[in-house]
């Protein structure tokens, strides 16, 4: 299985932020594009805009996905430094992710083939919040 072409293309994002520790929600809409890498695997560029605590700015991060055996993934931050790994078991996956004394989960699902959705969720001494994304396939109608 090519895991990595299950992510392949170009995506819109719309999600949702629910920080429990300042009692503040926002939004990010924008796209997501999984690029082919010359040295392997995927880029991934997130682009647009965070709406957050009153304020509207532009937003972005890229993400470096790399296949594993058997549907394994390596998620790695855009400097080439380790994320998290997940493997895709029946179209679901979830990973973990410590910084510091704070832990993030993520767990995802595969919606068909034009749609998948992840849940993080931060929680530690510094960090209590829930991000929740929806992830829709753009198509080319060129």
């Amino acid at each position: 299985m090519d895991v990595l072409a299950r992510f392949a293309g170009t995506w819109s994002v719309d999600r949702g932020v629910a920080d429990a520790r300042a009692g503040l929600d926002g939004t990010f809409r924008g796209t997501a594009t999984f690029a082919p890498r010359e040295e392997g695997g995927l880029a991934c560029v997130e682009e647009g805009v965070l709406t957050f605590g009153g304020d509207e700015r532009p937003a972005a991060r890229r993400l470096l996905l790399q296949a594993g055996d058997g549907g394994s993934v390596d998620v790695l931050f855009g400097d080439g430094r380790p994320f998290y790994g997940f493997d895709l078991l029946d179209d679901r996956w979830s990973g973990v992710h410590g910084c510091g004394d704070d832990t993030y989960t993520v767990t995802g699902r595969f919606v068909g083939d034009d749609a998948y959705e992840e849940v993080w969720h931060a929680v530690g001494p510094r960090k209590d919040y829930r991000l929740t994304t929806t992830y829709r396939r753009l198509r080319d109608d060129a």
